[in-house]
């Protein structure tokens, strides 16, 4: 079998682009109305892959932890945004919780993954660190968001029950408990799915990179298995914190839920 990588030219490339074309113009005729934000969603796309494709070329070949420490650090501030920008209905200390939880859960799954289970040297070894740390980064930054967005939703949909529950003397955390599995439920529910429908519906995109690339099936499948267990332990660690950190964002110091911003800049518009 002949494993040599066949290269893409710009042509090819061109080529492939105008895919993007047709659901431009398939929205276009449907009157969607979203031609401009798939369009620049798509400039974005190319322009950030060819930075990061020159910017990686640049670390391999003088691999520095220093350089590569930072780069992680960049992507996790991307993830950031991206989530702030998806997430309308945002908890108290969103950023510093967002942020904190994505160090946290992503930092510490990386780190076991890429020291305890595939055990390459150097640590900071760029070819390794820096794609399984891209893979769990985005894989997680969507469930950070269902996280924060379905928790805010469940705690302003449940206030009348949270109150009650306030008034029968229980804690917050106590009156939060259903918000706050709901939430966590729901953060879940993309990578369930993901794992129940991978191999046999889909064809996860990691081991199809290492095929592409002449890697054996069988080390490309353990590959696959062990990101995606990674990107589970991930998406599970930080959603909880998410979760847990953020209920509390809702309460006073005296555990009183704090007024309902979007019911005062309706009532205030009503006045």
């Amino acid at each position: 079998m002949n494993n040599a990588i066949v290269d893409l030219s710009l042509s090819d490339l061109a080529l492939a682009y105008t895919l993007i074309l047709v659901s431009l113009a398939l929205s276009r005729w449907q009157r969607i109305g979203r031609e401009r934000q798939l369009l620049w969603a798509s400039f974005r796309m190319v322009a950030q892959l060819l930075a990061v494709g020159y910017v990686l070329h640049l670390v391999f070949a003088i691999p520095h932890p220093g350089a590569i420490l930072l780069i992680l650090l960049v992507m996790l501030g991307f993830a950031m945004q991206v989530i702030g920008e998806r997430v309308k209905d945002r908890m108290p200390r969103f950023y510093r919780i967002i942020g904190g939880s994505l160090l946290v859960g992503c930092g510490a799954v990386t780190f076991i993954l890429c020291i305890a289970i595939v055990g390459f040297t150097p640590w900071y070894n760029p070819q390794y660190l820096i794609p399984l740390a891209g893979m769990i980064i985005g894989n997680t930054m969507n469930a950070a968001s269902l996280a924060a967005e379905r928790l805010a939703s469940e705690i302003r949909n449940r206030r009348e029950e949270i109150e009650c529950w306030l008034c029968l003397g229980a804690t917050p955390r106590r009156a939060c408990r259903e918000a706050i599995r709901e939430a966590f439920r729901a953060a879940l529910i993309p990578s369930t799915n993901t794992m129940a429908a991978m191999g046999i519906v889909a064809m996860p995109g990691m081991m199809t990179g290492q095929i592409l690339s002449g890697i054996e099936p069988m080390i490309a499948v353990r590959y696959q298995i062990v990101i995606m267990c990674a990107i589970v332990g991930s998406v599970g660690v930080t959603s909880f914190l998410i979760v847990l950190l953020g209920y509390r964002g809702y309460f006073t110091q005296a555990k009183q839920l704090r007024p309902d911003p979007q019911q005062q800049r309706t009532d205030g518009n009503q006045t």
